[in-house]
């Protein structure tokens, strides 16, 4: 197969957000008086949007409290508004994957769930040096991953078909959206999650560094 296109996920894939995403909710969390949590247990925490972010934080016996969610929500929101590059930065090897795959002029796409504003403003600010055709987060007309949505909204602007697409991210619900949109799924070792979570979630390939994503193209 001839792959044309690649579409990735963001956070844990293109950029180490971890940090600073770990960061502005655990403020948010001290601040409502709740406890925080380790860097590491973001892994698990990040992945579905931010609203799901501030449900899976909270002790058992608050989560589905609507109110304070919302609360958590908006408070991590503001938070992340002050310090999203503090720590952030692309992974090892990413920049030079991207100068190839832009040589080889296959289109790149990006679709993550954190909200399209953040979205917008870490790729333009970290990710300079390259052209996302579609920059594309959580909206009001894009829901989160894995809903199809987004996956069909990509492969439709592009005129590509989706099986001339690779779709490269690090988490269950990535590889759900991939394949729920028709393309390759590759998962990413050096993200949040581990090889099992993702082969289990239909990963067609596990790559370890950036520049194996560029062996798949032939």
């Amino acid at each position: 197969m001839t792959y044309r296109a690649v579409c990735f996920d963001l956070d844990g894939t293109l950029l180490d957000t971890l940090d600073d995403l770990a960061d502005s909710m655990n403020r948010t969390l001290e601040a409502n008086d709740l406890p925080t949590h380790p860097v590491e247990a973001y892994k698990y925490f990040v992945g579905a949007g931010m609203r799901m972010l501030a449900h899976r934080v909270l002790p058992d016996e608050l989560k589905g409290n609507e109110e304070l969610e919302e609360k958590l929500f908006h408070g991590a929101r503001d938070q992340y508004a002050k310090r999203w590059a503090e720590k952030t930065k692309p992974y090892e090897g990413i920049p030079e994957m991207l100068d190839e795959l832009t040589r080889r002029g296959i289109r790149l796409a990006i679709l993550t769930n954190k909200p399209d504003d953040f979205a917008q403003l870490t790729v333009n600010e970290l990710l300079p040096h390259w052209k996302f055709d579609i920059i594309q987060g959580v909206s009001d007309t894009i829901p989160p991953k894995p809903d199809p949505t987004g996956g069909e909204f990509v492969t439709r602007e592009f005129g590509i078909p989706a099986q001339e697409f690779l779709y490269v991210g690090d988490t269950a619900i990535d590889m759900k959206t991939g394949t729920g949109a028709g393309m390759f799924t590759v998962g990413v070792l050096w993200g949040f999650r581990l090889a099992d979570e993702l082969l289990d979630n239909g990963a067609m390939k596990l790559i370890s560094h950036p520049s194996e994503l560029i062996d798949l193209l032939g």
